[in-house]
């Protein structure tokens, strides 16, 4: 692995990362991290992004399906999908070190227009494999560029531009050029997952969804699960957990308190429903969680 993007990421992480070893930077979309110690898993929605593990290992939930990956590997996120993540090998000598760069969609749609044709792939929202040797030398001239702030508004557009071109002529090249094409079943499903994102808690007809995103509804369903590997139904069940774990961790509020407030009406089927995507129901999770906190203060 490039070792000099290694050593670029930990030294920016190093002074600007915050508790949690996350450093933000001012180029939007781009963060370092540097964790010490390994971490539970942490649920979110994440964004189309590119994640460059450059020391320790990490594992990624989506759905059924889980990941563990590690230094040398680049995991691509090619779609707004509910995921868990975890870090595994990390410590004081060694810390789990990373970079993460959010996939530009306009980016790669005016990309895509003057690169030859790619070989066809199939869909799927996440993946990983080694990175490739020119998507590593493009992200170390980003970070460098960060202790330059005189040049970084001069240069940081034309060096995301080289990082996504890499991206587009490597191995998942295909894969992420779907998410970049207007008209494409990725864009179209994209409509609909903002719209599942906005009104988690409501009752969101097939129809209504497949509208928003000008299919059928037969179509849509079908497009759905190939560009997040979920049913729409399943989409929205981990949107609303994971919005009630929030409101339970961050704001205090009660199982019945979360579960109606993200769109249940039962509160035994939000247990039963909450036990499965996180292990634990909803009480003992919660006090598991904030023992972990603790700890880690």
């Amino acid at each position: 692995m490039n070792d000099d993007l290694r050593h670029a990421v930990l030294r920016y992480a190093r002074l600007h990362a915050d508790g949690s070893g996350i450093a933000a930077t001012p180029i939007d979309g781009i963060t370092a991290i540097c964790a010490n110690r390994p971490t539970a898993l942490v649920y979110a929605v994440q964004r189309p992004l590119a994640c460059l593990v450059l020391q320790g290992s990490k594992h990624v939930t989506m759905g059924q399906q889980s990941f563990t990956f590690g230094a040398g590997s680049s995991l691509l996120m090619m779609a707004n999908v509910p995921t868990g993540s975890q870090i595994l090998a990390a410590s004081e000598a060694e810390p789990y070190c990373s970079l993460v760069v959010d996939l530009d969609v306009s980016m790669i749609a005016d990309l895509s227009t003057e690169m030859s044709a790619l070989q066809e792939s199939a869909p799927f929202p996440v993946q990983i494999d080694q990175t490739d040797a020119e998507v590593a030398d493009s992200a170390l001239r980003l970070v460098r560029l960060l202790e330059r702030p005189a040049a970084l508004p001069l240069l940081k557009n034309a060096l995301l531009r080289e990082f996504h071109y890499w991206l587009l002529a490597g191995r998942h090249g295909a894969a992420i050029r779907r998410i970049g094409a207007p008209n494409g079943h990725a864009q179209k499903v994209a409509r609909a997952i903002a719209m599942l994102r906005a009104h988690y808690a409501s009752r969101l007809p097939i129809v209504r969804l497949a509208e928003a995103a000008g299919m059928s509804p037969h179509t849509f369903h079908q497009s759905f699960r190939s560009v997040t590997s979920m049913t729409p139904l399943q989409f929205q069940k981990q949107l609303r957990l994971i919005e009630a774990r929030r409101l339970m961790l961050a704001e205090g509020a009660s199982s019945s308190v979360a579960a109606f407030a993200v769109g249940y009406e039962s509160v035994p089927q939000f247990t039963r429903e909450y036990g499965r995507m996180f292990g634990l129901p909803p009480s003992r999770d919660v006090a598991a969680a904030r023992d972990r906190m603790r700890l880690v203060a």
